[in-house]
């Protein structure tokens, strides 16, 4: 792969991970705009581990408080008992481990299509309008529970449609049930950990399946600028979600589904 393609589909992938848009039709839209082949499996796994370690390293006090179950003022959910939140975590990304078990070869072979990923960029976008309207009317703001974590992790499950947003279906839902912008968007935040744990896992295996090397100089690369932009988009998007709210995501998800199908 070319220096700039590494590159730009790196920066893509770690900012759009965790925007409520569409990784999959950003990476989608840049390979047809310059003419280049699927990034492969290599860079799948650099990119996944990239917004891992960002992440990671973000949501470190609240990880840190899970392991020691000392609940820290300083971490991000300091309302929440940190085992009780470990607990939520593992039973919100069973559903979507248990959906990827049994449909990730429907998924690959039906739904990877340039149209479904357009469409589902709109749909899915309108509904995260219609979340976050409904979310304004009400008087107030609800906390976290079992029941509402359980939701959420039930609609991250829809994210093996591509197009849908993985953080952008879990937002959904968390407004949707009352959640505020601030609480919602964290907990997506958050509960990209094991997600992409998984996915990560998933991909290291089937390129030791393969028997593939990867540049390495290129893997790194890769990483580290998937690693910068989702930094930098996780710390951006909460300290202006509750200004700017959903609805410029909404219409720029619209417009990307729309370029995408204008140009394929």
């Amino acid at each position: 792969m070319e220096l700039l393609q590494i590159l730009l589909l790196a920066l893509v992938q770690g900012i759009t991970e965790f925007l409520p848009v569409s990784s999959s039709a950003h990476l989608i839209l840049a390979n047809q705009l310059f003419g280049w082949a699927d990034q492969g499996l290599v860079m799948d796994v650099a990119v996944h581990v990239g917004s891992l370690l960002a992440v990671m390293l973000y949501f470190r006090l609240d990880l840190w408080a899970m392991v020691t179950g000392r609940p820290s003022d300083a971490g991000h959910f300091p309302e929440v008992d940190p085992r009780k939140l470990l607990l939520w975590l593992v039973v919100a990304t069973i559903p979507l481990v248990v959906a990827g078990y049994l449909l990730a070869g429907f998924v690959g072979t039906e739904l990877r299509s340039v149209k479904v990923i357009a469409w589902a960029s709109i749909g899915f976008g309108l509904l995260l309008a219609l979340a976050d309207q409904l979310r304004g009317r009400l008087a107030g703001a609800v906390q976290l529970t079992g029941g509402r974590v359980l939701a959420m992790g039930l609609a991250q499950a829809l994210a093996l449609i591509p197009g849908t947003s993985r953080s952008g279906i879990t937002m959904t839902a968390g407004l949707a049930l009352g959640l505020d912008r601030q609480s919602a968007s964290r907990f997506a935040f958050l509960l990209a950990i094991p997600a992409l744990a998984a996915a990560g896992t998933y991909s290291v295996w089937e390129m030791i399946r393969s028997a593939y090397h990867p540049a390495w100089a290129d893997f790194l690369l890769a990483v580290g600028s998937s690693a910068v932009g989702a930094w930098l988009c996780i710390g951006a998007f909460l300290r202006l979600v509750d200004r700017l709210g959903m609805m410029p995501f909404v219409i720029y998800r619209i417009l990307l589904g729309l370029a995408i199908l204008a140009v394929t």
